[in-house]
């Protein structure tokens, strides 16, 4: 999974949770069926957005979800998932921006790719990962060619950029791919007046992504002398603030002029989340169930509280020895260290080899509850073990209509 919208459950609530996770694995599952098991590793926080939009502008009806069946990412639970051509326009983009990426890296000779035969796999994976997104792209009345060109004009660009160059030349072609994506799904969900705005709106989160993927990447690129667009062109990080900033408004400002059926988890996604990422990225707040250590807009999420486990400016109390986790000795249950099993535990082989279970099924991290592998105590998914000291004010908007912390009027 990767992305630079990646919503925490507890901000979102249960059912923007719920809605969240049905795109993100209508996504994954339309992947699946039109490309095969392979293609599930092109999955992304940022390409369900695509079906996220999509859903927002249509009128509900029951085509646009299903019962899928019981997978390990879900604890082996079966779930309702987004199905359609929100779905599918999502699993194409996903592919030929995948598609694109995977052939920058080869050009680029990163790690395993230097070499000649594994360079030679990626390429023939990219290959049939484009021609796939094209085929799904078109099916949905898509054309993919305007992400292709933005990928070979990027790569031109980047070549002449030099210091001096606009930061926004550099974000361009990222801006129009974007933009030609979001636009779609007015296509897709009968809205043809949507089309500009989301375009706007696409064109913005398109420069953001880029934005903060170099703000991201940046000492790492400059310890392995890779090209980046803040270093390349002399960006400051202050002036990649005020740029990321201006997008963050502007996306708020387009989604004003969108006319959704019902727009609460696009509009926490982009208006909340990004400006969540934004701040991540540029290192001024911490986990946003703790203080933020930059301005927090006021408003319906309210700002954190002023302390916390997450509060990087207090000092925490000292570890004394004790356990703070009911029936401990589970390294996977949240203990601190292993310790005998108590009566009807496991001894320690047996508990890894249940411990092994547990982690190749995913239900450490997803399931709702699992069994601890040495205690065998009931023990919370770490997706869902987290002291959140800032949630109880507002679950992600649903209990207002009209959201004062982004002056969107949504």
């Amino acid at each position: 999974m990767f992305g630079i919208v990646r919503p925490c459950s507890h901000r979102l609530g249960e059912g923007l949770k719920t809605q969240w996770m049905a795109h993100l694995c209508g996504l994954c599952l339309a992947l699946r069926g039109d490309h095969g098991q392979f293609a599930r590793i092109v999955t992304n926080y940022d390409g369900l957005l695509i079906s996220v939009l999509t859903e927002a502008q249509v009128e509900r009806a029951g085509g646009g979800r299903r019962t899928a069946g019981p997978c390990p990412l879900r604890g082996m639970r079966t779930a309702s998932v987004a199905q359609g051509d929100g779905a599918r326009l999502a699993a194409a983009v996903s592919l030929v921006l995948a598609s694109a990426k995977v052939r920058d890296h080869v050009a680029d000779g990163d790690g395993l790719l230097a070499r000649r035969p594994v360079a030679l796999a990626a390429r023939r994976v990219a290959a049939s990962w484009g021609r796939a997104g094209a085929r799904t792209g078109s099916e949905v009345g898509f054309d993919t060619a305007v992400l292709v060109d933005a990928v070979d004009r990027q790569i031109g660009i980047e070549t002449l950029a030099g210091p001096g160059t606009p930061l926004l030349t550099v974000t361009e072609p990222t801006e129009s791919a974007t933009a030609a994506a979001f636009a779609h799904t007015a296509v897709l969900a009968g809205r043809p007046g949507n089309a500009a705005p989301l375009a706007e709106a696409g064109r913005l989160f398109g420069r953001l992504a880029h934005l903060l993927d170099a703000v991201e990447d940046r000492e790492t690129d400059a310890a392995s002398g890779a090209w980046n667009p803040l270093t390349a062109t002399g960006t400051p990080l202050t002036e990649a603030r005020r740029l990321a900033d201006d997008a963050l408004h502007g996306i708020r400002l387009a989604l004003r002029e969108v006319a959704f059926t019902d727009g609460r988890l696009a509009h926490v996604l982009l208006a909340h989340e990004l400006s969540r990422s934004v701040d991540r990225a540029f290192g001024t707040s911490g986990c946003g169930h703790g203080e933020h250590d930059g301005p927090v807009a006021a408003g319906a999420f309210g700002p954190p509280g002023q302390g916390g486990p997450y509060n990087p400016q207090q000092p925490q109390r000292p570890y004394d020895g004790r356990n703070p986790y009911v029936g401990g000795g589970d390294p996977l249950g949240g203990g601190p260290s292993f310790r005998p099993p108590g009566p009807g535990g496991r001894g320690f082989w047996a508990g890894c080899a249940a411990a092994i279970g547990l982690c190749c099924t995913c239900k450490v991290c997803c399931a709702d509850e699992f069994e601890g592998p040495w205690s065998r105590q009931r023990r919370e998914g770490w997706c869902g073990n987290c002291d959140c000291s800032c949630c109880d004010c507002c679950e992600a908007c649903e209990c207002c209509e009209c959201c004062s912390c982004c002056d969107c009027g949504i």
